[in-house]
């Protein structure tokens, strides 16, 4: 996902040539198991997917933390989304909120630095680094894994490593021996592209400093309330707004800094622990007492790395192939990033609304890429995640109690409106109708109602006109597509609740995409309000004005049927006619346009793995009896998309949703309709998968004959049984069992080529 605006943000930088390899050996992550008791950590490399287009962030947090604290970098376009990019060799400073993976930047608050010699209350700049308090840096004396990030600053000779717990984040910077002064700034102007409007800084009692940062950005108003203890009191704290000085203990103003200085560097480490807090300093103080009343930084770092290995354990699988251990295990690092918790560890919150909501009932979550996420991510949740989906529904429902709608892009307690579709429908409906505890059905109905019923972005037309005008909204077709997914969704949770009114209303609704398909061209196109075809037209080209689709043209939005392939297949006559379109996807070459969105990426043909509309597409072969070229396909975005180096992502990994289609597609099957409660079958890239579920239950797959060139399903047992299915039930996953493939070379083309055995809907 990106926000298509100036050639800032259009910008594609060269690949990175840096001494990777060295890196990689540093991590540990290219060695061969040497026993079956090796941490699952040692295979995750943070460093993929933070060069190319990834836009992952890198630093020291805690599964699904509310502290994500990471090198910054100074921001040059939409490859620092996250605030660090791996081609670039100058540091400002760590921050204590990022993004991983968005098409858009905002966050990177509260930055602190250390540094030393003459007091500088500026970073400088990128051509003229020494103006300002920044430092080059190395990848070879820079250290990443999971919960510990450590790099030396070269221009200082500092040593800085960091760690964290879900709310706090603990710094330790290591000062050169020396006469020199060494200095610690706090800079609250600084994020990574928003602008703040509020800053406040005040220093307590000589090791305990406190304040916030409200800034404007991608989040409107954001309002971030912090602490911080520091294990040695400095002599010297100076209070800056900008440059200007300011006297006392207390400052306040649009770009409040606070420097600490000692004349000489202390012998021992200095420590930093930093508390956020979106509702109080109190809070913020609070959180760190909850979580890191002690100083050992040790002992925290070994901590965050057991809470990782635990989460990754979620998980095990079995490959030969060291290359594919560490993308594996990377996947599921980042997909465990994002909705990141956005409460205290008293559970207070601020809502969407701005008011405190005080104890709540349920831990309260941010971050919801849900146009992303709800393709692949939040079915893995189910699956792995079960514990925690509750909570991230239940803060889904809040969020649309108080903004009057369910959440689009929403980011620390604001509604960004981002992408298209109401796409919390398939999220919240699928998680319903697999049966998450506390989901009350009614309420989930009346929540999904509200969102589709609106009169803005478009939705006004379809209530009226069964269609949305080219002419009079702007990514019509896309806006459409997604609707009548979202809407099938909803006639789902209808069904199961016995309301036929409404079960009816948006089964109807779903079809609605049959509007938009020429069946002269045979691509989903934008239809006029005289109900003519948009001109001009061209499949590999966005109209520059009235674009109807988004970050994608017509052989990516075609094939955007997930919820209805047999009906996509019956507007192109026949079965035959489908796969010789969809044959031709994967070949066909054509300029995508001056004007064309960066997010067309990861390209084979016109297929675009980079961006989230095309993440079903491989697997739509089995719906019409050919599930060996789905197989054929989805091996060969898995090698080719996926690889063990800084630009090893093709697309932006968008909160999770990249990562979770590997790590789906890698066990050999996937979500291609999240709500329909089944997984079509490809072809797995792992030997083993075992999915460790609630009750001491286990679900495996196995692939027997696998290797890169075995890549056919042969034949399938479930629980010993032959099963002839190209789809597999979730409710025969959950129950725990195993599903055995065996592989081969060559295509047995017979094996769902019967209408029986093709995926459907299944309740």
């Amino acid at each position: 996902m990106a926000l298509p605006s100036s050639g800032l943000w259009r910008r594609v930088l060269a690949r990175p040539r840096r001494p990777w390899a060295l890196v990689a050996g540093l991590l540990l992550a290219g060695a061969a198991p040497t026993s079956a008791q090796q941490r699952l950590t040692s295979f995750v490399d943070p460093f993929i997917g933070t060069g190319g287009h990834g836009h992952v962030f890198i630093g020291a947090n805690v599964p699904f933390g509310a502290v994500q604290l990471g090198p910054q970098q100074i921001f040059k376009g939409w490859d620092w989304c996250s605030g660090y990019h791996y081609s670039d060799s100058l540091l400002t400073g760590f921050s204590h909120t990022h993004l991983s993976g968005t098409g858009a930047s905002d966050l990177g608050d509260v930055l602190i630095m250390p540094y030393t010699g003459a007091l500088k209350t500026d970073k400088g700049q990128q051509k003229a680094p020494h103006q300002g308090y920044l430092s080059r840096y190395s990848h070879q004396r820079e250290v990443a894994r999971p919960g510990y990030y450590a790099v030396t600053l070269d221009d200082y000779g500092i040593r800085a490593e960091l760690t964290s717990t879900a709310r706090v984040g603990l710094h330790r910077y290591t000062f050169p021996k020396g006469s020199q002064p060494a200095r610690i700034i706090i800079d609250l102007k600084e994020g990574i592209s928003d602008k703040a409007t509020d800053t406040e800084l005040r220093q307590v009692d000589a090791q305990t400093f406190v304040g916030h940062r409200f800034s404007h950005g991608w989040a409107n108003h954001q309002q971030l309330f912090f602490a911080i203890k520091v294990s040695a009191p400095a002599p010297e704290f100076a209070l800056f707004n900008e440059a200007q000085a300011l006297g006392g203990k207390t400052g306040q103003g649009p770009a409040v800094k606070g420097v600490l200085s000692w004349a000489q560097a202390p012998a021992a480490p200095l420590l930093l622990k930093v508390g956020i807090s979106p509702v109080s300093t109190d809070n913020a103080l609070a959180n760190i007492q909850a979580e890191l009343p002690g100083w050992d930084f040790a002992a925290v770092q070994k901590a965050a790395d057991g809470q990782w290995e635990q989460e990754l354990g979620k998980i095990a699988i079995e490959s030969p192939d060291p290359v594919v251990r560490r993308i594996f295990y990377t996947s599921l690092y980042h997909a465990w990033f994002a909705p990141a918790l956005f409460n205290d560890a008293n559970r207070d919150y601020r809502g969407t609304d701005g008011k405190i909501y005080p104890r709540a009932a349920f831990n309260n979550y941010s971050i919801y890429s849900l146009w992303d996420t709800y393709r692949t991510e939040h079915s893995l949740f189910t699956l792995a995640q079960p514990e925690r989906v509750p909570d991230m529904m239940q803060a889904m429902l809040a969020i649309g109690r108080q903004q009057g709608k369910l959440p689009i892009w929403h980011l620390m307690g604001n509604e960004t409106n981002t992408m298209v579709g109401y796409s919390a429908a398939p999220v919240l409906a699928e998680a319903y109708l697999k049966g998450t505890p506390g989901l009350d059905g009614r309420q989930v109905l009346a929540a999904l109602e509200v969102s589709s019923t609106r009169d803005d972005e478009g939705t006004q037309y379809v209530k009226t006109l069964g269609f949305i005008p080219a002419d009079k909204e702007n990514e019509s077709v896309a806006k459409a597509m997604e609707y009548a997914i979202d809407d099938w969704s909803i006639a789902q949770v209808a069904k199961k609740l016995g309301d036929k009114e409404a079960y009816d209303t948006y089964s109807k609704r779903a079809k609605y995409y049959q509007k938009y398909f020429d069946p002269k061209t045979r691509f989903m196109r934008g239809v006029t309000s005289e109900g003519k075809y948009q001109l001009p037209f061209n499949p590999f080209q966005s109209i520059h004005r009235m674009n109807p689709y988004t970050e994608g043209n017509a052989w990516q939005y075609t094939w955007l049927v997930p919820h209805d392939v047999p009906g996509l297949i019956q507007l192109f006559g026949s079965e035959a006619a489908f796969v010789e379109k969809l044959d031709s996807l994967f070949v066909v070459q054509g300029s995508l346009g001056e004007s064309a969105s960066p997010d067309i990426s990861g390209l084979i043909g016109m297929y675009a793995h980079g961006n989230e509309p095309s993440h079903a597409t491989t697997y739509l072969y089995a719906y019409a009896g050919q599930q060996w070229k789905t197989a054929a396909k989805v091996r060969q975005v898995l090698r080719e998309m996926y690889l063990d180096k800084p630009d090893g992502i093709s697309g932006n990994e968008d909160c999770g949703q990249m990562s979770a289609w590997y790590i789906m597609s890698a066990m050999g099957f996937y979500p291609v309709s999240p709500s329909s409660l089944a997984y079509v079958l490809g072809s797995p890239v792992v030997n083993k998968a075992t999915i460790r579920l609630p009750q001491g239950k286990t679900f495996v797959m196995e692939a027997l004959n696998n290797s890169p060139q075995n890549l056919y399903i042969q034949s399938a047992t479930l629980n010993g049984k032959p099963y002839a299915n190209t789809y597999l039930l979730h409710r025969d996953v959950v129950a725990g069992g195993k599903l055995q493939l065996t592989m081969g070379s060559q295509p047995n083309k017979t094996f769902g080529a019967a209408a029986a055995n093709r995926p459907k809907d299944v309740y």
